[in-house]
């Protein structure tokens, strides 16, 4: 074979590799009926191929935008990557959905679905808060917006267990800082528990590390005044029977106290 032809036979068989390879890389794009598409994606995401149910709910909507099944299909692919733990992905979704849908019957879920996926991502309360602090803002918008409807009664029963970690949270630095003997500091953490997280379970320790700590600071009117609102709101509990014993074991009583921070506040909150 002579140069010119054994170029040219070389610079084909490089073309042809060349567009086998593109062929490879990139599939051939079929349309595929939208029922099937559809049927394909909820056996996925039944079988828990969470990716792949993601992947085709997608296709719907690329394949078939104007159909029924289009919108239907971006709230089944938001809850796909929520199944899959692909939780800013899904808020991403959701907030789509959101915004091209409002009306739709299905948004109270969407906003519901977004909660959740901040709500699954509360760390414990040794760690930063934020995501408490973002499920429990969506958790209050869901019952704001749908208040009558079954998610915005489950987002409730969230908020007030979200409200009870961020309450931990105050707590747990509140008794770091009552050990290290920095009072000031631990009382306006106990403050805030009994202030903003009043109805959570945390309120009765909240109360009695206070009479803990104002004591050991001297200030025993306010110590004296906060034990007795524990022992009238929680008298069975065992915080109020410590506060107790603290306070006779220096020849104090419980008594209420007017002018009083704790008087101030708990008459507010009640």
């Amino acid at each position: 074979m002579n140069k010119p032809c054994k170029h040219l036979f070389l610079a084909a068989t490089l073309v042809a590799t060349l567009a086998a390879c593109s062929s490879d890389d990139k599939p051939a794009y079929v349309e595929r009926p939208v029922e099937e598409l559809y049927n394909s994606a909820n056996n996925a995401l039944k079988a828990g191929e969470n990716e792949d149910a993601a992947r085709l709910f997608d296709e719907v909507e690329r394949q078939h935008p104007y159909s029924v099944w289009a919108s239907k299909a971006q709230l089944m692919a938001a809850f796909a990557l929520y199944s899959d733990n692909k939780y800013d992905d899904a808020i991403s979704a959701l907030d789509r959905f959101i915004d091209l849908h409002p009306g739709n019957r299905d948004t109270p879920y969407a906003y519901y679905l977004k909660a959740l996926c901040y709500y699954e991502q509360i760390s414990d309360v040794g760690r930063d808060q934020k995501m408490t602090r973002d499920a429990l803002s969506s958790l209050r918008d869901v019952v704001r917006r749908f208040p009558d409807t079954k998610y915005a009664r489950d987002a409730q029963l969230k908020v007030d267990l979200a409200n009870d970690h961020l309450a931990g949270k105050q707590m747990t630095i509140g008794r770091f800082y009552l050990n290290r003997k920095e009072y000031l500091a631990a009382i306006n953490r106990f403050r805030t528990v009994i202030g903003q997280y009043q109805t959570t379970t945390h309120v009765p320790e909240a109360l009695h590390r206070l009479v803990e700590a104002y004591l050991a600071l001297g200030i025993i009117d306010e110590a004296q005044a906060t034990a007795a609102v524990l022992g009238h709101n929680f008298p069975g509990e065992r915080w109020y029977q410590d506060s107790y014993a603290l306070l006779t074991g220096q020849d104090l009583e419980p008594e209420e106290k007017d002018g009083s921070w704790i008087s101030q506040v708990w008459d507010s909150i009640l």
